[in-house]
């Protein structure tokens, strides 16, 4: 009787350990993807400490003053922490990009903010297939405005490179596209590639829409017009030959004015989906851009 209870009680503990197990692997394989998840989010997302128009940002990051309000867009700037400090991650960053153009070889470059420099992480297929044969290079940093990419610009970012286009997206963290002398700065920009770069030719993009609903929450549809204001006046620094503007915008949205979390997930940042139609969209005018060879 105590040997078949005690039978009984060895194999109900087995059966107990085994299911623990079981559940230890579990969770321990839960903790692995969020650990991946972050890995992905944090540099993409919580770098760019304006990433949607819908208050998206954590309250803590919301609740401190803006080290950029007395910034002008047509004036370098470093990037700052919340302390007042120049940003760590901007300035290693900045140091990346100094190395990668004495690695080697820059035959296309992207400049711009977190929507720019998200491609390595959800648009890495797509920039492999579209870009890889170019030795492209992405010069993008989250949360950057215009005065950080003039500081970068003015730093040494484009010293001793050569590349045959390079695609500029920038603007939308300049206050969601509101600020007075947005698009003097965004020329600027312009002016100073081709100062650095006399070979080479600018495809400026239009300023992306934010925001998933137009309309919801109410304040969507002021920055979506202030968007399209601004674009409206980029394509006139278009001259056909050094300086060319592709407006994509309308391609991410559906009939309804809404961009699908299929496309955009936080209304701001491309999905792989999102990438697809940036690639897609652009690649007919890279084309020509590329085969046309340098500007006269």
């Amino acid at each position: 009787m105590n040997i078949e209870s005690n039978g009984k009680s060895r194999i109900k503990g087995n059966v107990f350990c085994t299911t623990l197990q079981m559940e230890w692997k579990k969770a321990v394989k839960a903790l692995c993807l969020v650990v991946i998840s972050l890995r992905l989010w944090i540099p993409t997302v919580l770098a760019d400490d304006t990433t949607s128009p819908t208050n998206s940002a954590p309250p803590a990051e919301q609740a401190q003053p803006s080290p950029h309000a007395n910034e002008s867009p047509d004036v370098p700037a470093i990037r700052l922490d919340k302390e007042g400090q120049p940003m760590k991650a901007f300035l290693a960053a900045h140091d990346s990009f100094l190395k990668r153009g004495k690695s080697g070889q820059i035959g296309l470059l992207f400049i711009g903010d977190s929507i720019t420099a998200a491609w390595p992480y959800w648009g890495k297929a797509v920039w492999k297939k579209y870009y890889g044969a170019y030795n492209a290079a992405d010069f993008g940093f989250g949360g950057d405005r215009t005065q950080n990419v003039l500081w970068r610009i003015d730093n040494g970012e484009l010293d001793g490179i050569s590349p045959a286009v390079v695609v500029l997206l920038i603007g939308t963290n300049n206050h969601s596209a509101t600020d007075v002398g947005l698009v003097p700065a965004i020329k600027k920009i312009v002016d100073e590639i081709h100062g650095k770069l006399p070979n080479t030719k600018v495809l400026l993009l239009g300023i992306f829409p934010r925001g998933n609903d137009p309309q919801n929450p109410p304040g969507n549809a002021r920055i979506r017009a202030a968007i399209i204001n601004v674009n409206k006046a980029l394509a006139a620094f278009d001259d056909g030959k050094k300086t060319r503007f592709l407006d994509i915008g309308s391609k991410f949205l559906d009939p309804s004015g809404a961009i699908s979390k299929n496309i955009m997930a936080d209304g701001l940042h491309p999905t792989a989906a999102g990438y697809q139609i940036w690639a897609d969209a652009m690649q007919p005018l890279l084309d020509e851009m590329l085969k046309d060879g340098n500007p006269q």
